[in-house]
C-alpha cells in the first residue's frame, strides 16, 4: 500500500518565504544600519535609528514591493478606534511608569536629587523624545509588523506571541547594566505588546505603550533601558536595591515593573475594547 502523499500548499510556501525574507532583511538591516550611524556618537539614538530604518525597510519590501499592500497591512493604516487605541496605550505606559515613581516616593524607597554637574537640557527633550518615538515605531514595526502578524495568522497567537516576546527580551541582553530580572520584564512587555496588537489588530496600542513608557523616562530621572539621558538636571535616587531600583538599568530592571506588566495585561482586557471583524 502507498504511503499517500503531501498535498503541495501555495499559500503556505508564499508564507514560509516572504516571512523568511523579513526575517532576512531584519538581521541584515540590525547588523548594516548601526555600522552607517555610529559617526553620530550616540549610542541611543543609533541603537533607535537603526530599528527604524531597519524595520521601515524590511515591512516595505515584503508588504508594499511584493505584495503590493499598504499601510494597514503591517497595522499602521489609520482606521476608526485608532486614535482611542494610542490615547490608551500613551496613557497607560507613561501612566504606569509615573505610577512606579510616585508610589516609591510615597515610601520613602527614594527621592529626587539635582545632580551638581549635571545640566539641565530642556531645550532638547523634544529632540530626544523624537528619537525615542523612532524607537518605539520600529520595534514595533519590527517585532510586531508583518512578520509577527503573518505567523499569528499561520501558526495561531500562543505559538507567535510568546517565542517573539523572548526574542525581544534576547535582543535587549547587550544593553548597559541589564540584569536577569530586567530580561525577564522585558519579555514580559514583549508579550504584553503582541497581545495588544492582537486585542486591537492593529500597533497604534503597542507604539502607545512602548512610547509612552519611554517617554516617560527622562522626566522622571531615571535610565532607560540601561541608557542615561540625563535631560532634567536631576536624578532618581534609590536608598533601596536593585530587586526594587532595577540599577543601571532603570525601572525595567525591577519588581516594580513585573508588577506594572500585570496590571497592565488586566487593564488591556478589562479596558481596551477589542477590535471589530476588519
Amino acid at each position: 500500500m502507498k504511503a499517500a502523499r503531501a498535498k503541495f500548499n501555495p499559500d503556505q510556501l508564499r508564507f514560509l518565504v516572504r516571512v523568511s525574507v523579513f526575517i532576512a532583511l531584519a538581521v541584515v538591516g540590525r547588523l548594516v544600519f548601526p555600522i552607517f550611524l555610529d559617526p553620530l556618537g550616540n549610542l541611543l539614538m543609533v541603537s533607535a535609528l537603526s530599528t527604524f530604518m531597519t524595520a521601515a525597510v524590511a515591512n516595505l519590501v515584503v508588504v508594499r514591493g511584493w505584495e503590493n499592500g499598504k499601510a494597514a497591512d503591517c497595522g499602521m493604516g489609520w482606521l476608526a478606534g485608532s486614535g482611542r487605541d494610542l490615547a490608551y496605550g500613551l496613557a497607560g505606559g507613561a501612566g504606569g511608569a509615573a505610577l512606579i515613581v510616585s508610589v516609591a516616593l510615597a515610601l520613602r524607597m527614594a527621592a529626587f536629587d539635582v545632580v551638581p554637574g549635571l545640566e539641565r537640557l530642556w531645550a532638547n527633550i523634544p529632540f530626544l523624545l523624537v528619537v525615542l518615538l523612532f524607537g518605539a515605531v520600529g520595534e514595533e514595526l519590527l517585532f510586531h509588523g508583518y512578520g509577527f502578524q503573518a505567523l499569528a495568522r499561520n501558526l495561531g497567537a500562543f505559538a507567535t506571541v510568546l517565542p517573539v516576546g523572548v526574542l525581544f527580551g534576547w535582543a535587549h541582553t547587550g544593553n548597559p547594566g541589564v540584569t536577569g530580572l530586567a530580561i525577564f520584564n522585558t519579555i514580559g512587555w514583549g508579550v504584553l505588546l503582541g497581545c495588544a496588537f492582537l486585542r486591537t489588530q492593529a500597533l497604534w496600542l503597542p507604539i502607545g505603550l512602548h512610547f509612552g513608557w519611554n517617554a516617560a523616562m527622562p522626566f522622571l530621572g531615571v535610565n532607560l533601558s540601561g541608557f542615561t539621558m540625563g535631560m532634567t538636571g536631576y536624578r532618581l535616587r534609590w536608598s533601596v536595591g536593585g530587586l526594587w531600583s532595577g540599577g543601571a538599568y532603570g525601572l525595567e530592571g525591577s519588581l516594580f515593573t513585573t508588577l506594572t506588566v500585570a496590571a497592565l495585561f488586566v487593564l488591556l482586557y478589562r479596558v481596551v475594547p477589542g477590535a471589530p471583524d476588519r
